[in-house]
């Protein structure tokens, strides 16, 4: 059952003054211009963490928004090749035309990958809501047999997700980042139950590695960082076969934890105008990103107050 506090969050984000909004953004987002993303990324590679850039924004209206972000990455994938960054790029099909046309957005993705590819950068295929995610795998495997520098994204909650990993190894397409996912589906869709989730987040993730797939392991959760430590072990995977990832801003003891500990650790980074209509909407989504927020913000006020009184 949700709780309370889960409940207001839901129903007063909208209402929420802007500012507000912006002092919780800061911390979980790289800024609104490249410029500004870009001095993030630079900070994160100096502290051995790669990075993956995700210009904010989604569901465009007109075809000259999806070439407009398009536009966008490509000075993105410019950057991270003039500067040498360890980074690569992750991009939402929706902004690229989906739902406006299918074939726009697979002109527009290929055109993309393959300035990727030229320029020696990975992209990512983020993975959406559940209307989307027969056409986003159908357009992956699409992309995936002309290039190596693609992969896409699964959903741990999803119930249909380890059919999915296994199609996908099929077709000989398996990198993969693996998180829990965020969307409110229904029961029917996705799994309600938080741990059932995670067992099926280890489930999926141990048929991965078993598969010689490569995976980003998504996750803030220890138990499931433990976990797939543990399967790595097991299955004896390399280092350079996976990697862990996490949201920039969040649990950052936990990923200096997992670097020190000797693994690869990439650092998912937002950045754009949209800034706050993805805020908004994800606080909405999930309230245990709002508690978690909250609380770090109360923390930070009483370590000022104690500061000052010293």
């Amino acid at each position: 059952m949700p709780s309370l506090f889960d409940y207001l969050i839901k129903h007063t984000m909208p209402l929420a003054p802007k500012a507000l909004v912006k002092q919780i953004a800061r911390r979980y987002v790289a800024g609104e211009s490249v410029e500004e993303m870009l001095a993030v990324v630079r900070r994160l590679n100096d502290q051995g963490m790669m990075c993956t850039i995700d210009l904010l924004g989604e569901f465009v209206h007109t075809e000259a928004e999806a070439r407009a972000a398009a536009k966008e990455y490509e000075t993105i994938l410019e950057a991270i090749h003039r500067e040498k960054m360890d980074a690569g790029v992750s991009v939402k099909l929706t902004q690229m035309g989906l739902l406006l046309d299918k074939d726009l957005c697979v002109d527009i993705m290929r055109d993309l990958i393959f300035k990727a590819k030229e320029l020696g950068v990975f992209v990512r295929i983020d993975m959406e809501d559940s209307g989307c995610t027969s056409d986003t795998i159908e357009i992956y495997l699409k992309l995936r047999r002309v290039f190596e520098n693609v992969g896409i994204v699964l959903q741990a909650y999803l119930r249909r997700t380890l059919g999915d990993t296994r199609d996908i190894l099929a077709a000989n397409a398996g990198n993969y980042r693996l998180c829990k996912g965020i969307y409110v589906e229904p029961r029917d869709i996705a799994f309600q139950d938080g741990e059932i989730t995670n067992r099926n987040f280890i489930l999926v993730l141990k048929h991965m590695m078993k598969n010689n797939a490569y995976v980003g392991i998504a996750t803030h959760d220890e138990r499931l960082v433990w976990e797939a430590q543990r399967l790595i072990d097991q299955h004896k995977v390399k280092r350079e076969d996976y990697e862990f990832q996490m949201l920039l801003g969040v649990d950052e003891e936990l990923r200096d934890i997992i670097l020190a500990s000797g693994h690869r650790l990439r650092v998912y980074v937002p950045y754009g105008a949209q800034w706050y209509a993805y805020c908004v909407r994800r606080l909405k989504e999930n309230p245990k990103i709002a508690r978690y927020v909250i609380q770090h913000l109360w923390r930070s006020l009483v370590d000022r107050v104690a500061n000052r009184r010293q």
